[in-house]
């Protein structure tokens, strides 16, 4: 068994906290396995190691120090023996269901009278997993997501998570940095790629936003041609974004510009976040929070943003969707795109 997966299965049954990820389409799995459970956080993103950061920036930013773990890179080729399996049914999706058309209608409500330009509502679905197999469950996600940033993260003071993001919230190195707007979704059909007016809307909204909260921190600020990405079985639109950070602005202001960007959360954003956190009736934690290296190697930083991802605790999976909602928005098909996203997450478990 290569070293990487043997130390995961090793401290997953001591209790000792670890992290776990490959970067998108890459072969290379890296690790932080850290040497005490103390939990550690950061304030200013000035440290070095692996950082977990939660939706609410008001809350902690857990911090896996450098100094304080075994940093491992390994090259790892999984092989095409972990078939995905028919996905796990949730008891409740009926009540489920209602509930998430009731809170897409009262946000539609919101955006009718001109209160909210878009708003991120989402869900979680709890299933059961009898003899969860969290080397199995981490390389079935490496496997079916080639091109997102998966991970394995624990903390025993904190749980255990697994995800496989396709958004990337923010690469900088020697103050040139890379960030993106990914928003619209559709299932992958490889026959045609069609972008509806609703999808192109939400896309240009979120590129407008991080373009005008970057432009007093940076300089050089150029956007990409948007482009139509593959993630699982989903398809997303894609803009990149780049720039340098101007001398006189940190990371954290950087870092607090993007967060959360409007894939997550809305626009305007306090107001959207504050429909959020008022009407999803659970608290999102680490959803849409994000995630990744920092300050590594030169100081170098490479966070995602925390999607497509579950927590496990004892033998409930809880897998967490949503969905951007625009003026546009048909609440049916919010749910089945909803429907979609967590459709993979629970083939894997």
């Amino acid at each position: 068994m290569e070293l990487i997966f043997s130390k995961i299965e090793s401290y997953y049954k001591r209790n000792l906290p670890f992290v776990a990820y490959r970067k998108p389409s890459s072969e290379e799995v890296s690790s932080f396995f850290m040497n005490t459970d103390q939990l550690y956080v950061t304030k200013n993103f000035t440290e070095s190691g692996f950082i977990f950061s939660p939706f609410n920036s008001e809350e902690n930013t857990i911090l896996f120090p450098t100094k304080k773990a075994d940093f491992i890179t390994e090259k790892i080729v999984i092989d095409d023996s972990f078939i995905l399996g028919e996905p796990l049914l949730n008891v409740n999706m009926t009540t489920d269901k209602e509930k998430y058309i009731h809170l897409v209608k009262k946000a539609l409500g919101k955006i009718n009278h001109k209160m909210l330009k878009k708003v991120v509502v989402s869900r979680k679905e709890e299933v059961e997993v009898a003899n969860f197999d969290l080397l199995l469950t981490f390389k079935k996600l490496l496997k079916t997501y080639a091109n997102a940033f998966v991970y394995v993260w624990f903390h025993p003071k904190v749980g255990l998570w697994l995800g496989a993001t396709p958004e990337t919230l923010l690469n900088i190195s020697d103050h040139q940095f890379e960030t993106m707007s990914l928003a619209g979704t559709q299932i992958f059909d490889a026959d045609t790629v069609v972008w509806k007016k609703k999808e192109l809307e939400e896309q240009q909204l979120v590129t407008n936003f991080i373009e005008n909260q970057l432009k007093t921190l940076t300089i050089n600020l150029t956007v990409d041609k948007t482009e139509t990405v593959k993630a699982g079985g989903l398809l997303h639109l894609k803009t990149k974004v780049k720039g340098t950070l101007d001398s006189y602005s940190s990371l954290k202001e950087l870092i607090r510009a993007l967060h959360p960007t409007p894939a997550v959360c809305g626009l305007p954003r306090e107001k959207s976040r504050t429909f959020i956190n008022q009407n999803e009736h659970y608290k999102r934690t680490f959803y849409t929070g994000f995630l990744g290296e920092l300050n590594i190697e030169n100081y170098h930083s490479s966070l995602f943003v925390n999607l497509r991802c579950m927590s496990i605790n004892d033998s409930i999976a809880t897998v967490f969707v949503g969905g951007g909602i625009t003026k546009d928005s048909n609440e049916n098909r919010e749910w089945e795109e909803t429907m979609a996203k967590a459709k993979t997450m629970k083939q894997v478990l």
